[in-house]
Order: structure tokens, then sequence, then C-alpha cells
């Protein structure tokens, strides 16, 4: 299977990782009055971006350059993510993907699970992204732009379940985020982990009151 199918298969919603239980902060966002109709959330879906471009590509890139170092950029995502419902969430969601796509490619995938276990890690997202999309051959370029989309395709889908916007308008802002998307791609793509940032620190403080929600839909 060349590496361009297996690129629309990890795109394709039903691909069973578990990332559409996770709002990427929204829901918290929403429930303290920052997020407020179309408006806010496309407000919301910027900052999100930039937040990936600056906060996980280069864990991807890395990862992806040399998968040996997988341990190294662990640890350094542990200790970047502070806020504990990221954190919580960035692990969730690598141990996810990992498992998922050891399952269905375990001749590529199914080692680095092996060493992944025995190593101890902590699973964070990002940097297993890059790993595993590196074992699937797929190019750098193709994994940092399949990150950048499913982070906003992530989030316009649970900002549809929580009512903010349709389905329809969802799509339609989706399409008028692509030259957002080429932005954070053009300046965050050749970033190395000594530029890890976040971008939005107000957006991280809210992510973070989740757990405290009277009611919710995501686990972050």
């Amino acid at each position: 299977m060349g590496y361009p199918w297996r690129v629309l298969q990890l795109a394709d919603s039903g691909f069973p990782t578990g990332g559409f239980a996770h709002s990427g902060g929204l829901e918290a966002a929403v429930q303290q009055g920052e997020v407020r109709g179309r408006e806010g959330l496309e407000r919301f879906v910027r900052e999100l971006l930039w937040q990936a471009g600056h906060g996980a590509l280069p864990l991807l890139s890395e990862a992806w350059r040399e998968p040996s170092s997988l341990e190294a950029l662990d640890a350094r995502a542990e200790a970047f993510l502070t806020n504990h419902v990221a954190n919580r969430a960035s692990r969730t969601q690598g141990r996810a993907f990992l498992d998922t796509c050891a399952r269905i490619f375990p001749e590529p995938v199914g080692p680095l699970r092996h060493s992944a276990r025995a190593a101890g890690l902590r699973y964070h997202h990002a940097p297993l992204f890059g790993a595993v999309l590196r074992a699937l051959d797929v190019g750098l370029s193709d994994a940092q732009q399949l990150h950048l989309s499913l982070t906003l395709r992530g989030a316009l889908s649970a900002a549809v379940r929580m009512g903010i916007v349709g389905t329809h308008e969802s799509h339609q802002l989706q399409h008028l985020c692509a030259p957002l998307l080429d932005e954070v791609f053009d300046a965050c793509a050749g970033l190395g982990v000594e530029s890890l940032a976040q971008t939005s620190p107000l957006m991280d403080l809210l992510g973070s009151t989740h757990d405290r929600l009277y009611s919710r839909l995501f686990l972050s």
C-alpha cells in the first residue's frame, strides 16, 4: 500500500483513534463564556491551530526525523504540557493512536508499540504521531499537514455536537481555514523542539478548568 492511501485512511473520520472524545478545550471555553457563536469559534480555532503549530509540530517533526529519540521527546512533552487536562488528553490520544495503528498496520507499527511499552513511555500524542507516520512511510510534510487538519476537524466536530454551528457551516468554516492552515504550516513546519511554545495561555487556562465543569460531553 502506498503512503498516499494511508494518509487518506488516517484522515478518515471513521479511523478508530478516539479523537472525537476530545474538544481541544472548546467545551470549557464555551461554558466559561469565551466562545459564543461562529465568530467566537473562528477565533478559537485560529488560536488552536497556532498552538498546534508551535506546541505539537516541533515534537512530531523531530520524532519523524529521529524515531530513536522518541523516549526523550515523550519526556519533553510531559514537561511541556503543564496543564493537567491537556497532558492527560495527550497521553490518552497518543496511546489510542498507537494501539489502533499497531492493530491495523501490525508489521510497520507493531515493533514501535513494543518498544514504547518496553521504554515505559507516557504515550504523548505529538511525538508518537510523528514516529508512527514515519513507520508508515508517510512523508514529513504530509504528516505535519495531516496533524493540523485533524486538529481543526476535531474542534469543528465538537462545535457541531455542542450546537455552536451546524454541519454545513462547520465544513464551510473548514474550507475558509485553508489559508490559515497553509500559514501555520509554512511558519511552523521547520521548527525544532527548542522552539516549543505556548502561544495561547488564556486558551490553555480555560482548558485546564474542564474537570470542574458542571456537565461535560468530552474528555477534554
